[in-house]
Parts: structure tokens; sequence; C-alpha cells
């Protein structure tokens, strides 16, 4: 393990666990509640949070192997964030947690695995125009981000 994707991964974790922590403190109507603009409740979007991790990780993987990632679509995300919906929409909030803590401890094992060196590959990520983006901001803006980036919403829809 590197220094860099040392703190990376605890970075994640460290994210992980500030939306386990409070969304354990939630009651069953706030579990319930729909966040505004998204659509999704609050248990539905943690349990996709921690879905998402390993689509996440892979594609930084792709870059850090020193290829593009291509083929990955907006509308892309958006369908699997449908599905996703969808299929779990009745989560229990156990297993949201469970699912979330297990995914979140394998995305930042895997960033561990990683050789810091592999953080400063770019290439091509047709999420974002193709843009040649580090697998160090692909990862810090997905794998990352994605938890602070819910917590916040869901702290907003419940004003908490």
């Amino acid at each position: 393990m590197g220094k860099r994707t040392g703190l990376l991964a605890d970075r994640i974790e460290q994210g992980a666990a500030g939306l386990a922590s409070f969304a354990e403190g939630l009651n069953d109507a706030e579990w319930r509640t729909v966040v505004p603009g998204d659509g999704r409740t609050v248990g539905v979007t943690v349990h996709h949070v921690g879905n998402m991790y390993p689509i996440e990780v892979q594609l930084a993987q792709v870059l850090a192997s020193g290829k593009p990632i291509e083929g990955v679509t907006w509308a892309a995300v958006a369908d699997i964030n449908a599905k996703h919906a969808k299929e779990h929409a009745a989560v229990t909030k156990a297993d949201a947690l469970a699912f979330l803590r297990k995914n979140s401890k394998a995305a930042a094992d895997a960033i561990r695995a990683m050789k810091d060196e592999d953080l400063d590959h770019a290439n091509k990520v047709s999420l974002n125009g193709d843009a040649p983006l580090t697998t160090q901001f692909f990862i810090e803006d997905h794998a990352l981000r994605h938890s602070w980036h819910h917590l916040a919403r869901i702290r907003a829809a419940l004003k908490k």
C-alpha cells in the first residue's frame, strides 16, 4: 500500500462511516423520506452508495491500468440508479447499512492495493466528455465523494 492510496482509502471509509452513523439514528419515517430532487428514499439512497462502490472502483482500476474508460454515460448511470431504486425500494436499515459497510471496506481495500504511481495515470473518461482524468481524481470524484454528497442531500431533506 502506498501512502496516497492509503489516505484515499481511509477517506472512503470515513465517508461511509459518517453516512452509516447518521443513518443508524434515523427513525422509520425518516428512513422512508424521499430525497427532494432525487426521488429515492433515504434508505434506497444509503443502499445505492454501497451499490456503486464496486462499479466506481472497477472504473478507477481501468484508469490505473492506463486504459480509458469508454462507453460509460450519464444515461447508463441513470438506468443503473433507476433499476436499483426499483429493486431495493423496501430495503431495511440493517440490510442497507451492512451492505454499505461491506462494500465500502472492499472499495477501500481495492484502493489500498493500488500503487501510488497508479493514481497519476490519466486517460479519457467517457462519463466526463472524454476528459483525460487521473485515477486519483476519478476516485475522489466518485467513490470517495459519493457518501459525502448523499449524506449532505439526506441531511438537507431531513433538515438535520
